[in-house]
């Protein structure tokens, strides 16, 4: 694993262009930049990969999520504070996912949005691991989830885009992978190694963890990574 210090870098927001993908909103443009400050280059990365995949995705579906103003940045918020949880600022007791969830609608909660949106934004992130069950928790959190399946190499096609191999190669030279599926992992892993009740064993960072403590030296890839 990367030491815990890895977990806690910035990600150099000076050399990012938000103007370029950023909704030109303040929640936006506020959370954009708090996740600047607190995400792993290589999760923020893959954060903003996965809202560029989500925004293709919404425009494909004619969802809401991409011809509403307001559901851009609830689509925004969600990508961006997917793995918030794996932060030291939002290390606490419950699992990364659900701490990532609870911080996105702390941050809606400072903005003028409905009951049911910031149920919306928190059922997306929360539930964002549970293959088979996100896809069933509305048009939000299936986005996300088929977004963050692409970043983490599905090939099939995706209805409504016609080169997924191309977007891929262009969202990658401008946002690199940085090793992302390492980084990830440890961090997960690593909040666990602390407070093992942050990795129930029927869930994706519990079979991060058992993988782990199998084969604590291992260095690469964490072997339960695609479970």
């Amino acid at each position: 694993m990367c030491p815990p210090e890895a977990f806690t870098s910035t990600a150099g927001a000076s050399t990012l262009e938000p103007d370029s993908f950023v909704p030109q909103t303040e929640i936006s443009k506020v959370a954009f930049k708090f996740a600047t400050f607190l995400l792993h280059p290589a999760i923020l990365n893959h954060s903003i990969r996965v809202y560029l995949y989500a925004r293709d995705i919404a425009a494909a579906k004619g969802s809401r999520y991409h011809d509403e103003p307001d559901k851009q940045d609830l689509l925004f918020i969600a990508c961006i504070f997917h793995d918030m949880g794996t932060t030291d600022a939002f290390n606490g007791a419950s699992r990364f996912e659900v701490e990532g969830a609870d911080a996105a609608v702390k941050h809606l909660a400072m903005f003028k949005f409905s009951v049911w949106d910031k149920r919306d934004v928190w059922n997306a992130i929360a539930l964002h691991t549970c293959n088979g069950i996100v896809q069933r928790m509305g048009d939000l959190a299936a986005i996300l989830r088929l977004a963050i399946e692409i970043d983490f190499g599905r090939t099939d096609s995706v209805d409504g885009i016609d080169d997924l191999a191309a977007l891929k190669a262009t969202f990658e030279e401008k946002f690199e992978r940085k090793d992302i599926e390492i980084v990830l992992a440890d961090a997960v892993v690593a909040q666990a190694v602390k407070n093992p009740a942050k990795a129930p064993s029927n869930s994706w960072p519990g079979g991060l963890y058992r993988a782990y403590l199998q084969d604590p030296e291992w260095k690469g890839v964490n072997k339960a990574f695609g479970a």
